[in-house]
């Protein structure tokens, strides 16, 4: 009888909650409600948190899921979708809300879904900017002030930038996201936007270093981000038709470089991707940025499958564990595919975890703890999305122990540092050059 009790409570709980949330706008009081709603009924599933406050002091919520909701599990991925970070761009922070009940309502019942959640944590931000949404008063397709925070500031603007020096004061919404960041190990992510139709991948700034001289601006891992914004486009109803917007801007496969789209300095992706060790792509669902109300359900039935196998890639490449020889984790050792190092070493955990996102194929992972020699090893990526698991792959270093914690890359120009370098070194590679014919021609 207890059990039957229980179920017809479950159940109740599952009509009320979603019969609360139908396809409308959801302003900050609406929003907050619905998410405790769902913490209440799902309270082994989720965990509610707010990361910090907004301008005017509205609660940046984020719900978790997962079968580990409230911290992380060694092995278990972190995914995060953010949106409406511009404020005014308004599909992204429904949808999410749609999201979070679709992910909840099939646990259990879909075996795609629970396999999802019992493997994956998810993290789902429906606003990053509350003071812009709520100053919105009147809709608009194509811009309103409410696109700002309250400080008049373009959040996807505020953060530190990789090449070059951004001046704008880092705001509160920008902080706390940066901070979130850094205290969780998150591997993919995604922001969503409005205003287009495309998925748009790092790096949105560049120079010289990353091929900028030619319109693109390249990542040493460009092939994984291209593969990232297929996925969305492709499982997407339209955005791989590529038709963009109007017949002034198409865009192929329905995805784009950011560079090649437009230069942005001071971009939430690419600070992902650089400092966060989180591969972020942008995600533009709507050609109106703030659409009437009575289009929200069709925009819910566009995106539904994408957001879903979108979250699933965080389980591409390999995984795995630097240890010493008693099996204790080593924190802070770089672990990186050889041929694509990044400008900020990817580092280990503080459980000694890496998660590198790869594309099938045969790798030579290198693993190097400071003051021991490098462990160089191949292994063969295997397409492991389906199954939940990206490869397993520990190092142990026989000789190595747990050190001091190294100090993190700072939040300075690395690439116009590299760039500055690399011009630093041409004039000596041209003089070792002469030298060597000189040599020649002497002999």
């Amino acid at each position: 009888m207890r059990a039957a009790a229980g179920d017809v409570v479950g159940i109740l709980c599952l009509v009320s909650v979603a019969a609360a949330l139908d396809f409308k706008y959801h302003h900050a009081e609406e929003l907050e409600a619905y998410l405790k709603g769902v913490h209440a009924a799902y309270p082994s599933l989720t965990h509610l948190h707010s990361i910090g406050r907004s301008v005017e002091g509205r609660d940046l919520w984020v719900l978790v899921l997962g079968r580990f909701p409230t911290h992380h599990k060694i092995g278990i991925p972190e995914f995060k979708y953010v949106a409406n970070m511009h404020g005014d761009e308004t599909v992204g922070r429904e949808i999410l809300l749609h999201l979070i009940d679709f992910l909840v309502t099939s646990y259990r019942r879909d075996p795609v879904i629970t396999r999802l959640l019992n493997n994956t944590r998810i993290h789902i931000m429906p606003t990053m900017n509350p003071d812009g949404f709520e100053a919105t008063k009147v809709p608009d397709c194509y811009y309103t002030r409410g696109r700002y925070n309250k400080n008049g500031e373009d959040l996807n603007r505020n953060f530190p930038d990789a090449f070059e020096n951004n001046n704008a004061d880092i705001q509160p919404e920008t902080q706390a996201v940066m901070n979130w960041i850094r205290n969780e190990t998150f591997v993919l992510s995604a922001n969503l936007h409005g205003g287009a139709l495309v998925a748009s991948y790092t790096f949105d700034n560049g120079n010289s270093v990353t091929g900028s001289l030619n319109g693109y601006s390249r990542s040493p891992d460009d092939d994984v981000f291209i593969h990232l914004a297929k996925t969305y486009s492709f499982k997407h109803t339209s955005m791989y038709k590529g038709t963009g917007c109007d017949n002034r801007q198409t865009f192929p496969d329905g995805i784009t470089n950011g560079y090649s789209w437009y230069q942005l300095e001071g971009g939430m992706q690419d600070y992902n991707y650089v400092w966060g060790q989180c591969f972020e792509i942008t995600l533009e669902l709507s050609c109106c940025k703030y659409p009437p109300e009575d289009q929200l359900e069709k925009f819910w039935q566009d995106n539904k499958v994408a957001l879903i196998e979108y979250i699933k890639q965080v389980h591409l490449g390999v995984k795995g564990q630097v240890t010493d020889k008693n099996g204790n984790p080593i924190p802070n050792a770089i672990v990186e595919a050889k041929g694509r190092p990044h400008v900020c070493p990817y580092r280990t955990n503080e459980q000694g975890e890496y998660f590198l996102l790869l594309l099938p194929g045969t790798y030579v992972i290198n693993a190097t703890v400071p003051g021991f020699k490098s462990m160089l090893e191949t292994v063969e990526i295997p397409d492991n999305t389906g199954n939940f698991s990206a490869l397993k792959h520990d190092f142990s270093f026989s000789e190595a122990s747990i050190g001091s914690i190294a100090a993190s890359c700072p939040k300075t120009p690395l690439y116009q540092e590299l760039q500055r370098a690399s011009a630093a070194a041409k004039p000596t590679l041209h003089i070792l050059g002469l030298m060597t014919v000189m040599l020649v021609i002497f002999k």
